[in-house]
């Protein structure tokens, strides 16, 4: 029964906010003058990790030292998700060289890995910070043993850990929200 109200939950989550299509935008970069100077850094290339409910348990856990966790669980086809995305990405390059670690949950069907969440992933930059979970092998106690709050019933859902502090956010976070909440951790 446990797995059947799990299934469900995680149902409603997938499903409460609207899939939608990308738009593109009839640009035709075939004559852009841009020229990028070449560089000696290696290109960046996603290389997908997979984590397990464990492994995401491991990595949400309290560590001993002075960095900030900040955990965004996501999809690709999730409105607000992808609206809030600017602010992390804004915040992200501000703390550059800080003590702080974004991450980046993908609950996108394994389908759409290669292709939505990986095209996400190279077109935002976060190459390195995303991360892949199948939803559908989340169980209720996931949930009830990471989290205050968070019963896996929607998204975006972003947690913060800095040592035995914690912050948990359900809704999409406008730039003064995850301003103020990453501030309360100095």
């Amino acid at each position: 029964m446990k797995k059947l109200v799990v299934m469900v939950v995680l149902a409603v989550a997938i499903l409460s906010c609207n899939k939608k299509e990308p738009v593109a935008e009839n640009i035709d970069y075939s004559e852009d003058s841009i020229t990028v100077p070449e560089t000696n850094e290696p290109a960046l290339i996603y290389n997908p990790v997979e984590y397990s409910p464990a492994q995401i348990s491991d990595f949400l856990a309290e560590k001993d030292n002075d960095t900030l966790y900040v955990t965004n669980f996501f999809a690709t086809w999730c409105a607000p998700c992808m609206r809030e995305m600017p602010h992390f990405k804004e915040k992200m390059q501000e703390l550059k060289g800080q003590p702080v670690k974004f991450t980046f949950v993908s609950l996108d069907q394994k389908t759409d890995w290669p292709t939505d969440v990986k095209n996400f992933a190279e077109v935002n930059g976060l190459t390195e910070n995303v991360v892949l979970l199948d939803g559908s092998l989340l169980q209720e106690e996931f949930f009830s043993s990471n989290f205050k709050n968070w019963d896996g019933s929607g998204i975006p859902f972003t947690f913060m850990r800095k040592r035995g502090q914690t912050d948990e956010y359900m809704s999409m976070m406008t730039k003064e929200q995850l301003d103020t909440k990453i501030n309360s951790f100095k």
